[in-house]
C-alpha cells in the first residue's frame, strides 16, 4: 500500500494529491482553491478588501460575503436543507439582487473573513457527513430543478469551479491593490 505525500507550497495550501479516489480528489481541490481565496484576501486591510479594479465594481471583501453565502446555499441549503441564517434571512434580496457582494463595502474585514471561515466550516461538515452517508451519489435535500437528481459529486464540481472563476478574479484584483501576483 503507498502513501501519499502532502505537499504544501510556498503560501501554506496543501496541493491535491496525483493519487487519491475521487471523494479525496474533490475535497481536496475545493480546499486548496478556499485556501487560495484566503491567501488572496490576506493581510488586507479593511478598505483595501473595499478597493475594485475598474471597470467591475467586485472587491475582495464582497467576494468573501459571495462565497460565504455561495457556501450556504450548495452545502446548507439544497445538500441539507438547512436554512440559510443571518445574514442572509433579513437581506433585501428585493432591492439588491446582489446584496451579498455590495453591502459587503460596509462590513469589517474581520467580520467578513469570519462569516467565510463559518460558512467553510459547516460545509466541509455538511459534505463529510453526506459523503459517508451516500457516497458522492448521494442526492441532496432540496432538489433545485424538476425532474433532475442533484448530487453531492455535482456540488463539488460545481464548488471548485466556482471557487476556482473567483481565484481568478481575486488575482487580478489582489495585484492591482498590492502588486502580489502568484497563483
Amino acid at each position: 500500500m503507498s502513501t501519499m505525500v502532502k505537499r504544501v507550497d510556498d503560501q501554506g495550501r496543501i496541493e491535491p494529491p496525483v493519487g487519491a479516489g475521487e471523494w479525496e480528489t474533490l475535497s481536496s481541490f475545493l480546499d486548496y482553491f478556499r485556501d487560495t481565496l484566503e491567501w488572496k484576501t490576506d493581510g488586507l486591510t479593511d478598505d483595501q478588501l473595499r478597493q475594485n479594479l475598474e471597470p467591475s465594481s467586485m472587491t475582495l471583501g464582497g467576494m468573501l460575503k459571495h462565497m460565504a453565502l455561495v457556501e450556504k446555499e450548495w452545502f446548507g441549503q439544497f445538500l441539507s436543507g438547512e436554512p440559510y441564517g443571518e445574514p442572509w434571512e433579513s437581506a433585501d434580496w428585493g432591492a439588491d439582487p446582489d446584496w451579498d457582494w455590495n453591502s459587503a463595502t460596509e462590513d469589517s474585514g474581520g467580520d467578513l473573513r469570519r462569516l467565510w471561515k463559518e460558512s467553510v466550516v459547516q460545509s466541509q461538515r455538511l459534505a463529510l457527513a453526506a459523503y459517508e452517508n451516500g457516497g458522492l451519489d448521494g442526492e441532496a435535500t432540496k432538489q433545485p430543478m424538476e425532474g433532475e437528481v442533484l448530487r453531492l459529486r455535482w456540488i463539488m464540481v460545481h464548488m471548485i469551479e466556482e471557487y476556482a472563476r473567483h481565484c481568478g478574479h481575486a488575482d487580478l484584483i489582489r495585484e492591482s491593490i498590492d502588486g502580489q501576483t502568484g497563483d
